[in-house]
């Protein structure tokens, strides 16, 4: 029986166009559904839009328009942005709508049954960008600052709904201890323990002095705010609350995977642990934490006009191919720290695909296509050198799935590639051009043939979740057709001895320098 796999990625909040950061998050939960579905497990895969909150009152106001107009065009903005690039997302959730109204009022009626939720009074900072409220003694390290975007935090002071955050923490840190996976990587498990060594209060849920938002079902004068209203989306996405309307919840929840910047861990670290103790449910399997990015080593910035955004990746699309630049965003830093965006790292990249990849394949077909009239030779009387490749062939798949289970996107973007080079390098080390002008060495073309052919064969098919297209591209011109096919099943069945390559051409095309 096969596994069930649920992946998000956060939420995005929408007062502004999609960027890098965004399209980073999303490839890497559209590389993991991918490799998953291909691995034969039910997958769900949701994002989507966190439409409330002050930020977006205010980027509107200085629009002239109204939050919910606001909300349309950048959520639009961003479903828009995953269809153009092929994101295989199965719900984008947004939360503005009634499915997500219904599921908040649920959790929130849930959590006041359990007296979970009270009323009180807030006075302090508030940090309006991370949407966080921040204690006087954090304010004044900080210089009364947000310690992520540097702006001024806003002073408050109204009547607010409480979520007694305070009563499950003993239950989270103790959670954490217990499942050493739960939060990734290990780096940012520790920094959670030691922020919750340091002490935590209730958190306040509600804002009176607000209307765009969901009102809290016992007093409408109130709205939901923040935190509850936006973790309460990977459940909502999938009906909880709803009856007649959960089957996706009974099927997927737990998530096997929250993938978030490292920015709002503490509030799927804890927060969203608590809530979930509160409403009997179980916690996500994995929190995984990537980094930043940054572009030559500086912070980017409009101001400083290195922003990485959605025009760009764009252009780079359609002059490499966005499979190219998936490439190059997993590549780019073991997953999970920060990242530094480079032209030079870029073309890097690039060379991997089209000088190592693509021509291998093109020397593979075009060899194979002469020499044997483009069928697959059998390998016979394997020496050393042989033996080493095929040991390397046989290998990737297993080296793939642990990488996978790692969650190690680096890994897996970069094995198979590693793969390529030993094909590259098995081609000059038996130069088949050479056994081809002698008779006598027909066997041993024959066997080199078709190591080649079983070696790209085997990369591409690795590839296949990362360069979904390009991959597949490479597939067809071995004669190889992926449709309806389990990765087990394409990797179990290497092309034989007698089978056809299909027609060569060039995958990745060498780019003219900018």
């Amino acid at each position: 029986m096969n596994s069930r796999f649920y992946i998000t990625t956060p939420i995005y909040y929408p007062n502004g166009e999609p960027h890098v950061g965004h399209v980073y998050t999303t490839v890497a939960a559209d590389t993991l559904a991918r490799y998953h579905r291909l691995n034969g497990d039910e997958t769900c895969f949701v994002t989507g839009t966190d439409e409330h909150g002050v930020k977006m009152v205010k980027t509107a106001a200085a629009m002239n328009i109204t939050p919910l107009a606001l909300a349309d065009e950048m959520s639009g903005a961003f479903r828009s942005l995953w269809k153009e690039l092929n994101i295989t997302n199965d719900g984008f959730l947004r939360t503005s709508e009634v499915r997500h109204r219904e599921s908040v009022h649920a959790v929130v009626t849930k959590m006041l049954a359990k007296d979970d939720i009270y009323l009180g009074s807030y006075t302090g900072w508030y940090d309006e960008g991370q949407e966080e409220f921040v204690t006087e003694t954090e304010a004044k390290t900080a210089e009364f600052k947000s310690v992520v975007s540097g702006r001024p935090l806003t002073r408050y002071e109204e009547p607010t709904y409480f979520f007694r955050l305070k009563k499950y923490i003993p239950r989270i840190q103790q959670y954490i201890n217990d499942h050493p996976e739960f939060i990734q990587p290990e780096s940012r498990r520790n920094e959670v323990l030691s922020k919750l060594k340091a002490g935590v209060e209730d958190l306040s849920i509600s804002r009176a002095s607000l209307e765009w938002g969901i009102q809290m079902p016992n007093d409408p004068k109130h709205v939901v705010y923040v935190w509850i209203d936006a973790l309460t989306t990977y459940i909502s996405s999938l009906g909880y609350g709803r009856p007649g309307h959960d089957e996706l919840f009974q099927k997927f929840w737990p998530a096997n995977v929250h993938l978030i910047g490292k920015e709002i861990m503490w509030f799927h670290t804890v927060y969203w642990p608590a809530m979930l103790f509160s409403l009997d449910l179980p916690l996500p399997k994995v929190v995984f934490a990537h980094g930043w990015w940054t572009r030559d080593g500086k912070k980017m910035s409009k101001t400083l006009d290195n922003f990485i955004d959605v025009k760009q990746i764009k252009s780079l699309s359609e002059k490499y191919s966005f499979d190219a630049v998936r490439y190059y965003l997993l590549r780019a830093a073991v997953f999970g720290s920060d990242l530094d965006w480079s032209d030079r790292e870029f073309d890097s990249a690039y060379d991997d695909l089209s000088k190592k990849l693509g021509n291998c394949l093109n020397r593979t077909t075009n060899m194979t296509n002469r020499y044997r009239e483009n069928t697959v030779p059998a390998a016979v009387e394997l020496q050393d050198l042989d033996r080493s490749v095929l040991a390397q062939i046989e290998a990737l798949p297993a080296k793939l799935a642990d990488a996978y289970n790692r969650i190690a996107l680096q890994e897996c973007a970069m094995l198979p590639i590693e793969l390529v080079r030993a094909v590259d390098g098995y081609i000059e080390a038996t130069a088949p051009f050479k056994l081809a002008k002698d008779p006598a060495q027909k066997a041993k073309l024959d066997t080199v043939l078709n190591l080649l052919v079983r070696g790209m064969y085997t990369a591409l098919v690795g590839l296949l979740p990362v360069l979904p297209d390009k991959a597949a591209a490479g597939l067809k011109q071995l004669g190889v057709e992926i449709a309806g096919r389990s990765m087990l099943n394409l990797f179990a069945n290497t092309p034989a001895a007698g089978h056809k390559l299909g027609e060569g051409s060039a995958l990745f095309p060498r780019v003219e320098a900018k």
